[in-house]
């Protein structure tokens, strides 16, 4: 008789132990982009593996990790009390897990669940419900539809707009071509005495954004500036975050689709918000095509 297989539960289980050891790692606590970085690092993900994205445009392997941290969270290992950073609990800082006791604690919840009565589908292609604050699901698939939608010069205006209201000064549209990938620039006041220029980049992808994009802005920005923003509604590959961080050279702030969404959703600009943010409509209305 064939020896029946032990059930393993979702790949995200693996990530149980790794991410208990890299909180410990970071003095307990740390930001999700950060933690999901170290544990790659830990764990030797190829670049391959952390470019892939699932249906909804999340990174595959980052999304795991939130499943892992949601369960985590749920086993009273990991509090996230505080918006934006995972901290360990008393028990979480005492708790060592290999792969079995990781997935008692996955089936435990699942159980739990289960009795109560809740409804867990277990999709790993979504965010975990407390990662999608503040924006749900459905209004960010509505959301990344919208933005898919306006037109190239629309979103360079969207983008201005965006960076005006989180306190850039001067903001102007270029509107050249051949320019290496400058969209435009803004003032940044760092203090009631010093300023720094900025040149942005505004692209609206649907594919990933490659490291020849970022060398290519980096480029047009020699001796026009010394920091760049590329703002993108899409991913960047990891080797381009690498790019845009490159040691010796101007720095470039991304900002991908997720952090796009974010920003819109925090700053208000296209959204209404009743017990659930809904897309304003008429806000993007004047950045389509003209055809539109």
């Amino acid at each position: 008789m064939a020896k029946l297989k032990t059930p393993s539960g979702p790949e995200f289980v693996r990530l149980f132990a790794p991410l208990l050891d890299t909180l410990r790692d970071l003095g307990n606590s740390g930001r999700p982009k950060e933690v999901s970085a170290k544990i790659a690092e830990r764990l030797g993900v190829p670049a391959t593996e952390l470019d892939r994205v699932n249906k909804n445009g999340l990174s595959r392997f980052d999304n795991q990790v939130a499943w892992a941290r949601f369960y985590l969270a749920k086993a009273d290992l990991i509090d996230t009390s505080r918006r934006g950073v995972w901290t360990l609990t008393e028990s979480g800082r005492q708790t060592r897990l290999d792969h079995q006791s990781a997935l008692i604690i996955f089936q435990k919840i699942q159980r739990k669940w289960k009795d109560d009565g809740a409804v867990n589908e277990n999709d790993e292609t979504q965010a975990p419900t407390d990662e999608l604050k503040p924006e749900d699901q459905t209004f960010r698939e509505e959301m990344i539809k919208t933005l898919h939608s306006i037109s190239p010069d629309g979103f360079e205006r969207l983008c201005k707009l965006v960076l005006r209201e989180v306190g850039f000064e001067e903001v102007t549209i270029t509107g050249k071509t051949g320019d290496g990938g400058i969209d435009g620039f803004g003032i940044l006041r760092i203090n009631r005495l010093v300023t720094d220029r900025v040149l942005f980049q505004c692209k609206r992808h649907t594919k990933q954004v490659s490291p020849a994009y970022i060398r290519e802005f980096r480029g047009a920005m020699a001796v026009r500036a010394d920091r760049g923003i590329f703002l993108a509604t899409s991913t960047f590959s990891t080797e381009a975050k690498r790019e845009a961080q490159r040691e010796g050279a101007a720095p470039i702030e991304l900002v991908d689709l997720n952090g796009l969404i974010s920003l819109l959703a925090d700053l208000g600009l296209g959204v209404t918000t009743r017990t659930e943010l809904a897309i304003d409509h008429k806000f993007f209305h004047d950045y389509m095509p003209s055809d539109a």
